[in-house]
């Protein structure tokens, strides 16, 4: 086995960009996947395509798995479980931090060292110069194999535990999720108006750091409980009742904003009840009552 090899199971738009990225760095790479046709087209960018899931654990000692989801690691793996001992495991599939951890135990339970990953990317475009790869688990195994994981992106290790890639991949796409509706709902909002789109898209993704200021503002007050009192809450929750009417009188859907409406209404009456500030943080935290 060549120290400049590694095995990536599955193939889907990740997986794809994994194997390409690591092939352009001059590392040999084995391919396996359920669906034959995408480990072919890897083949012909130069990947060694394996047979089976057993055959592609025994090409190489270090090996990537790119899957829909934790399950599909017991499933492909779990028939080929005697093949893992002294094979190191970066599993970047993504799932919840629990389940990242019980997997880790059941790939050490059979011999194999761990790592978990989680991409935070633009799509597959794993090459963005914003690309990054958060990874956790033991520093020394990931010491050892950090520079083999190179060309995937800049890597942000964060520690032993092994879940903690996934706590903080699955926070930010909290927030992705958010803002990418959000902003489909301000498109919309716009659009329907009748004004300029381009000149809108122009003037709001050119404030970023604004977004920044934000989100750092509102992580301290998190450390001492949360943002805002009653004058603030009540002054968000009129805000958003204007969102709403704007998006409602053109015809927008606004269940994201009546959500949001929602958490400064629960603000309101916690705080009227508690006699002091119940921010949404604690709402959304679930610690307020």
């Amino acid at each position: 086995m060549s120290q400049q090899s590694l095995t990536v199971i599955g193939l889907g738009p990740m997986g794809q960009a994994m194997v390409k990225a690591l092939i352009e760095a001059g590392i040999e790479v084995t391919v396996w996947n359920r669906t034959a046709a995408k480990a072919e087209a890897m083949a012909e960018l130069g990947a060694h395509r394996a047979e089976t899931a057993a055959e592609a654990l025994d090409a190489n000692r270090v090996i990537i798995l790119s899957l829909t989801h934790y399950q599909a690691m017991y499933d492909i793996l779990g028939p080929a479980a005697d093949h893992l001992r002294g094979k190191v495991i970066a599993n970047l599939s993504s799932d919840s931090p629990e389940n990242t951890r019980e997997g880790a135990a059941w790939a050490t339970e059979h011999g194999a060292q761990y790592l978990v990953g989680g991409f935070m990317s633009q799509g597959d475009d794993i090459k963005h110069p914003d690309s990054y790869l958060y990874l956790s688990g033991p520093k020394d195994v990931f010491e050892a194999h950090r520079d083999l994981l190179r060309p995937l992106s800049r890597q942000e290790y964060l520690g032993d535990d092994y879940g903690l890639a996934q706590v903080f991949y699955q926070a930010e796409l909290a927030l992705f999720h958010a803002f990418l509706i959000g902003w489909e709902q301000a498109l919309a909002i716009v659009d329907r108006s009748g004004a300029d789109l381009d000149r809108f898209v122009a003037g709001a993704s050119g404030h970023p750091n604004s977004y920044r200021d934000f989100m750092r503002e509102f992580a301290e007050g998190a450390k001492h409980g949360g943002w805002g009192d009653l004058h603030s809450f009540k002054m968000m929750h009129a805000g958003a009742q204007h969102v709403i009417d704007a998006s409602e009188d053109l015809g927008v859907d606004a269940r994201l904003t009546r959500t949001v409406q929602d958490y400064y209404r629960r603000a309101i009456e916690a705080t009227d009840k508690a006699g002091h500030p119940v921010p949404v943080y604690r709402i959304i935290r679930g610690d307020a009552a």
